[in-house]
């Protein structure tokens, strides 16, 4: 049977959606999409659509990501998005009840999450989607660049707000905890590279032109598209959205998030161009090919640190772990990234090299990423 949802829940969004069609609105099913704070409800009455998505703040003690904060920041996103920029790329707010902690948004039924896609089929099925999924992207940065005040206005009417925290984000502490990591590895940054990483920090504090939006974690999971006909895509998942440096939503197209063993060469198969294409129609800047390198660079190699913050717990686990070689791989693409931009080669040759000492460490994860002999790219981490 589906689920039933709590009835001050259920009592709030009836409210929310009857006031809204100024005739009475009731739920007829609830289920919930775990393992998200969220439910598909179909309802009763006189409205369009038939089913909505509901979204709501954890409460439960024992339970992960009970901020209230992330509701705001969703609610603030989305609308400014769609209400303040016109942008069809994201789920429309139908109604909110902050004090109660929940959103009502349209339900994107019928489209598909491209992680899922890619896990089933292979990245070679769903090159197109692919294509979509870069140019999303761009097309959010191309969007969003100039608008930073506009948005915080309408986060900060929802209650106080970091805009610096968002804007440095998971790199905030990257300096002394990456030279702490490095130097126990055997790897420390001295000299030139320690310069480098310095400028690259700076970089990703100080974007200039390509401060733009980003939702905070752009991976294919946070991509709904449809499996067959027009992709129609739909980015979703805007709890930790803010104001950063665009390229940071660009890393995942050259260096293997979480999810990925690896991603390929974005620039053979394409998924660079259409990126960059997208992101140049708001951000000019992006067509100069050494501004536009040395970004990349700098989020690609600062990404490949944060992930080497990993090594001491990847170090206790059993030979054969994909973390492993997964961190190796994350380290050489980010120096194939910055080498083919010809930027931070003193980075670059640091990341090498850190990968070459984790091969040796981990005789398991000295893999061919490139060769013929490697998995093709989007091969999940096990």
């Amino acid at each position: 049977m589906p689920a039933v949802p709590s009835a001050p829940r259920r009592t709030t969004v009836e409210a929310l959606l009857t006031d809204l069609n100024s005739s009475p609105i009731e739920i007829d099913t609830w289920e919930r999409l775990e393992p998200w704070a969220v439910a598909r409800a179909t309802l009763r009455g006189a409205i369009a659509p038939r089913t909505v998505i509901v979204k709501w703040v954890r409460t439960h003690p024992v339970e992960t990501r009970t901020e209230p904060w992330r509701l705001r920041t969703e609610l603030a996103a989305l609308r400014f998005l769609s209400d303040d920029l016109n942008l069809a790329l994201t789920p429309r707010v139908i109604a909110a009840d902050l004090s109660a902690g929940l959103v009502v948004m349209e339900d994107l039924a019928l489209r598909t999450a491209l992680d899922h896609l890619l896990r089933r089929d292979g990245a070679a099925a769903h090159a197109d989607r692919l294509a979509v999924f870069a140019r999303a992207h761009g097309e959010l940065s191309a969007a969003t660049a100039g608008h930073v005040d506009a948005y915080y206005a309408r986060r900060t009417a929802l209650g106080p707000i970091d805009p610096a925290a968002g804007l440095v984000g998971r790199f905030a502490r990257l300096r002394d905890e990456a030279c702490g990591h490095a130097a126990a590895l055997g790897a420390p940054f001295t000299g030139q590279a320690e310069t480098e990483l310095g400028a690259a920090l700076a970089e990703l504090s100080d974007p200039g032109p390509f401060l733009a939006l980003s939702n905070g974690d752009a991976e294919t999971n946070n991509l709904l598209l449809n499996e067959s006909g027009l992709p129609d895509a739909r980015l979703i998942d805007f709890e930790f959205a803010g104001y950063t440096h665009a390229l940071t939503d660009a890393v995942c197209l050259h260096v293997p998030g979480p999810a990925w063993m690896s991603v390929g060469d974005p620039i053979s198969t394409g998924l660079a161009d259409h990126y960059r294409r997208a992101l140049a129609c708001g951000v000019p800047e992006a067509e100069d090919d050494r501004r536009y390198g040395f970004g990349l660079a700098a989020a690609c190699v600062s990404w490949a640190i944060v992930r080497l913050q990993r090594f001491a717990l990847l170090d206790t686990r059993s030979p054969g772990d994909d973390s492993r070689p997964q961190l190796v791989e994350t380290l050489e693409a980010a120096a194939r990234t910055a080498e083919t931009h010809r930027a931070l080669p003193h980075l670059t040759n640091w990341a090498r090299r850190t990968a070459v000492l984790l091969r040796r460490r981990w005789p398991d994860a000295d893999l061919d990423f490139t060769g013929q002999a490697a998995s093709p790219p989007y091969t999940a981490r096990g």
